[in-house]
């Protein structure tokens, strides 16, 4: 396997420990994170003024030469396919795409090829500097085969370490479209009753569970109150439909990205998502709540209403604020249209 030599020295007054002190040195043209850089040491691909130390928290002076050897990133296994992407934005360190509903965001048993990964292996190419080692994309979020909208994704080892350890400290801002069975409302007696439901302030819907994998289905999650990961979601009433209200478009937002979050959570308020083969399931609607376009419109919907709208999170190389806005899909917008 061939290797590169990173090679600098130590500035003035450097931490206390070695992994923190190349950690703040090593030039940011190497991309080597902090976590990769403490990898390297414990294997022995570090040296100090000429001499392999493998303890991360050796003293290190200042003015001290420090070289890394790095392994060049080894091809992937993955198979680059030239698949249409909508991307958003790109640089040196990251892309934001606006993924379609019915594409699978990394390869599986299931899904070993046409995923948002094999696209994403074709349209960056060369431009993958590498990470854990290896010529691939760096997944650090996910939404579901049938969920639109967007995704953050790491270029290099730097910025994929940078963003998990945002989307890990739950700074990252994610906000979805979707459309539900009735209206979540403060003023719901029902809704009052569910345990794990609050309300906020401006009639704002905060669910607070914890979820994990179901015990008897494995394709779907389960709402627990011990023993699982906590998952907090809020939702808001944006447009209300029928005579009676029989449905409503709300805008989430994640405190925590738990797998299904917002599908489960809403579910389990008793609002799930319409066209949700999993949790939301079709309901039967009040006759003549909804003209028969819509009621129609609605009943032939074919997967979960759910879109990723906004995604915000620090640039974690050149730490400006990113902010992007994906408009909902043609399917989605379609039938809002027909609900007006």
């Amino acid at each position: 396997m061939s290797s590169k030599l990173v090679s600098f020295v130590i500035a003035d007054a450097p931490p206390p420990r070695l992994d923190k002190a190349i950690a703040r040195d090593v030039p940011e043209g190497a991309s080597l994170s902090r976590t990769r850089l403490a990898r390297l040491v414990a294997d022995g691909a570090v040296t100090v003024d000429g001499v392999v130390v493998v303890d991360p928290k050796a003293r290190v002076a200042e003015g001290a030469l420090i070289e890394v050897t790095v392994a060049v990133a080894e091809e992937s296994h993955l198979v680059p396919e030239d698949i249409p992407l909508n991307v958003v934005h790109e640089d040196a360190d990251l892309i934001v795409v606006n993924k379609p509903a019915g594409m699978v965001v990394h390869p599986a048993p299931g899904s070993p090829s046409g995923t948002l990964v094999n696209a994403l292996m074709f349209h960056c190419g060369d431009d993958l500097s590498g990470v854990g080692g290896m010529k691939r994309p760096g997944i650090v979020h996910r939404i579901d085969k049938d969920t639109s909208g967007l995704l953050v994704v790491a270029k290099s080892d730097a910025a994929h370490h940078g963003l998990a350890a945002q989307f890990a400290a739950h700074t990252v801002e994610r906000y979805y479209r979707a459309l539900v069975y009735g209206v979540p409302d403060a003023n719901d007696p029902r809704l009052r009753g569910v345990r794990g439901a609050s309300f906020e302030p401006g009639n704002v819907l905060k669910m607070t569970t914890q979820l994990a994998r179901h015990k008897t289905d494995r394709q779907r999650q389960a709402v627990l109150f011990q023993g699982a990961r906590h998952a907090v979601t809020r939702a808001r009433v944006v447009a209300r439909y029928g005579a009676p209200e029989v449905l409503a478009q709300i805008e989430c937002w994640l405190e925590t990205g738990r797998t299904h979050q917002i599908r489960v959570h809403m579910a389990h308020a008793g609002h799930g998502l319409v066209g949700d083969p999993v949790y939301g399931g079709k309901r039967k609607l009040a006759r003549g709540a909804l003209s028969e376009a819509a009621a129609t419109a609605v009943a032939d919907f074919r997967r979960q209403a759910l879109h990723a709208a906004v995604l915000g999170f620090v640039h974690p190389v050149t730490r400006d604020q990113m902010r992007f806005e994906a408009p909902l899909p043609d399917d989605f917008a379609d039938l809002l249209t027909v609900l007006a």
